[in-house]
Formats: C-alpha cells, sequence, structure tokens
C-alpha cells in the first residue's frame, strides 16, 4: 500500500526546529533538495506498490531516494544514514520531514527495500535529470 503526500516540494521556509532557528538555504542539502524532480518519480515509484490496503504503507518516494543519496554522498552504512538523517535538521528537510523530529525516520532494514524499488535504471534517469537542472541553474548564473 502507498500513500502520496500530497506534494514532495517543501518550502525552506515552513520547516519548523525546535530552537526556532532557520534552515540555511545555501546550505548543500537545501541546494541539492531543489534541483531533484521529486514529484516526476513519485508516480513511477508509488505504482510499484500494491492498492489493497493491506501492510503497513510504504515510505514516500522522497524518503526513499533521498536516504539513498544521503547514504551514497556520505559513504554510510545503512544504520549509520538512519543515524545521521535522525540527528540532523538539513538531512530531515532533504527526506520531507516539515519539521526537526529527534527520532529515526525509518528502521535501518527499509534501506534495501528502498534499493529495490528504486533501480539502476531509474537512478540513471534521475541523475540525467540532475545533471541537466544542475547546467540550467548554472546558465542562469
Amino acid at each position: 500500500m502507498y500513500r502520496r503526500k500530497d506534494k514532495s516540494q517543501l518550502e525552506l521556509e515552513n520547516f519548523v526546529l525546535p530552537f526556532g532557528g532557520k534552515l540555511n538555504p545555501q546550505n548543500r542539502w537545501i541546494r541539492l533538495c531543489e534541483l531533484i524532480p521529486w514529484d516526476e518519480f513519485e508516480e513511477r515509484y508509488a505504482a510499484q506498490f500494491s492498492s489493497s490496503g493491506t501492510g503497513p504503507p510504504a515510505k514516500p518516494f522522497r524518503v526513499a531516494l533521498g536516504a539513498l543519496i544521503i547514504k551514497e554522498r556520505q559513504n554510510l552504512t545503512d544504520r549509520e544514514t538512519v543515524e545521521q538523517i535522525r540527528e540532523n535538521p538539513y538531512l530531515q528537510y532533504f527526506i520531507g520531514n516539515n519539521r526537526f523530529i529527534d527520532e529515526e525516520p525509518f528502521d535501518a532494514s527499509l534501506m534495501v527495500h528502498f534499493r529495490k524499488k528504486i533501480n539502476a535504471q531509474m537512478l540513471g534517469e534521475i541523475n540525467e535529470r540532475l545533471h541537466v537542472e544542475e547546467i540550467k541553474k548554472n546558465d542562469s548564473l
């Protein structure tokens, strides 16, 4: 079963930190987040899940892809990826949270399922889109 959030793209200004601060829009995770076409790939990801209504709901595409990107960019284990996300408000924003929560976003064992659902072909397409978006962004500067 898959339950889609209203929209994958979050407004940076609406991310709530427990200590009343604001996230820096120049942070590398915020900038990368703006380049990823989350909604474009959401439908393909969601289509892989049963609509029978049984079992726990799947994690959103943004959580799955975001966690995989964090893992690879930081060269982390699955468990360390979850722990890094738990500790870092920028990473929590990156995976789609709208506020900081000091708890694990998911069990580390789900990383295996994320890798199965977001296959090499989809990752290649996402990387291609990121490359195109980066070029567009650099051309506009």
